[in-house]
This record gives structure tokens, C-alpha cells and sequence, in this order.
């Protein structure tokens, strides 16, 4: 028999307040309001890192978006945005598990369960990291965390979410906020996984985020697996076609 999460985790990660219970991941007010604003900015997905402190690495103080091209069913970051971050992360003196262990992301449907292509990349760039947690957003309000540790004999566990009131949090910074959604958020044309042989070009206004294009068109030219991948993720995600006008047209 596997042991509970919490007796697998590194001190820093047990649960301070209520010893008896598991794991739970905790936000700032502040980290919770921008998440928010992030998530209800835009008609795509939204994706991030969770930043904590040395003493508590399950309360996400900061939350914190890199360059990224996003669809309505997947973000995708750029490479050399990613290593900026960490090594910026590396210079104010943090720790990898501070800033590289909790993957916060928004759907701009109702739905936060992870899509297929959310658990490919949970897979591919998180596990090799001693743990790490997936965390999902939905519009809707609903939430999603799911805690993987690859300590001892590993295992997995969806553990709860709550806003922390009784830290000490910063105000609300709305300027701040939109100053990186317009410098790291770049909407593309389509609300799937776009394919590689598409002109970077063919994206929405980045300020007006209009939209252009055809879906079905879009489908024609479409590798094989990339068509399957999409149609994989529309299956799985009602909300993205359910309401034509305001999924797919903006």
C-alpha cells in the first residue's frame, strides 16, 4: 500500500495548519485576484508558474506568465522565455521548487479537467521533477489540482484548493497585470492546437483580439495527427463548440 501524500512529501510541503489532513494547495488574495483576471482577459487559455516561498511551497504568492502563443484548447511557451524566467528566478536567489512546480493554467470554458494535451505536457516537462502540481482554472469558477511526487514509490493525488486570507498580501495591480498580458499573451487565429507549417502571421490582433478564419478549412490542411489531435480536444471539451458564437467567433 502506497502511504499517504503528505507522509511523501518534503517537510516544507506537509500541510502547516491542519496536521491531519493531506496536502492543499493555498493562494495569496493576490496571486487569486490576478489567476482571475488572467483567466477572464481573453477567449484563450492562459498558462504560468506558481511562485512560493522557501518556508511554504503549497502557498502560491505570485502568479506569473512567460511569452506564449494560446489557443482556446492549449498555450504553447516559448523556449527561450522559459529559461529567462528561471534563470531570473535563479538570480533573486529561489529555489527550482519555488518557481518551477506548480503549472497554474486557465480554460476559458466551464471545465477544468485536463485535456489530453494538458497531461502530455504535464508528462513531458514535469515528469523528471521530484514533484510538481497541475493546476486548472475554468472560467466557470470550478478548479482542478492534482499533486504528482516521484519520491519513495510516487504516486498521485487531486488535492483541494483554498484562497489563504490570513497571509499578507499586496493589492491588486490592474496596470501591472495588463502590462503582462500584453507583453507575454499572444492569441493565435485559431482556438485548437495550431500546426507548426502556419505562418506565425495569421494570429488575431494582439489589442482588439479579433478573430478571422475557418475552422473547417483550417481542418483540411491539417496533418493527420494534428487533425485528431484537435478533434480529440473538441470531443473532450464541450464548452469550446457548444456555444459557437462566443467560442469560436469571439
Amino acid at each position: 500500500m502506497n502511504p499517504e501524500p503528505s507522509q511523501s512529501l518534503p517537510r516544507s510541503m506537509r500541510p502547516k495548519r491542519r496536521p491531519s489532513d493531506g496536502p492543499v494547495l493555498r493562494f495569496s488574495p493576490t496571486a487569486w485576484a490576478k489567476l482571475q483576471y488572467f483567466c477572464h482577459r481573453g477567449n484563450t487559455e492562459i498558462g504560468g508558474f506558481g511562485l512560493t516561498s522557501a518556508e511554504d511551497l503549497l502557498l502560491v504568492e505570485d502568479f506569473v506568465t512567460v511569452w506564449q502563443s494560446a489557443s482556446g484548447v492549449s498555450v504553447s511557451f516559448d523556449d527561450a522565455a522559459v529559461a529567462d524566467f528561471f534563470e531570473t528566478q535563479v538570480d533573486c536567489g529561489r529555489r527550482p521548487e519555488q518557481f518551477a512546480r506548480i503549472w497554474l493554467h486557465t480554460h476559458p470554458g466551464d471545465s477544468p479537467m485536463p485535456s489530453s494535451v494538458d497531461e502530455e505536457t504535464f508528462d513531458r516537462v514535469f515528469g523528471n521533477c521530484d514533484w510538481a502540481i497541475m493546476f486548472v482554472l475554468a472560467r466557470g469558477g470550478r478548479t482542478y489540482a492534482r499533486l504528482r511526487f516521484n519520491v519513495g514509490p510516487g504516486g498521485a493525488a487531486i488535492i483541494p484548493v483554498e484562497v489563504d486570507y490570513g497571509t499578507a498580501f499586496a493589492a491588486a495591480d490592474h496596470v501591472a497585470w495588463e502590462s503582462e498580458y500584453q507583453a507575454n499573451i499572444y492569441p493565435v487565429l485559431d482556438r485548437w492546437p495550431v500546426p507548426e507549417h502556419k505562418e506565425r502571421a495569421a494570429v488575431v490582433d494582439h489589442q482588439s483580439g479579433s478573430l478571422a478564419g475557418d475552422l473547417l478549412a483550417d481542418l483540411e490542411i491539417m496533418e493527420p495527427e494534428e487533425r485528431r489531435m484537435v478533434l480529440d480536444e473538441l470531443a473532450a471539451r464541450p464548452e469550446l463548440w457548444r456555444d459557437e458564437s462566443e467560442v469560436l467567433y469571439g
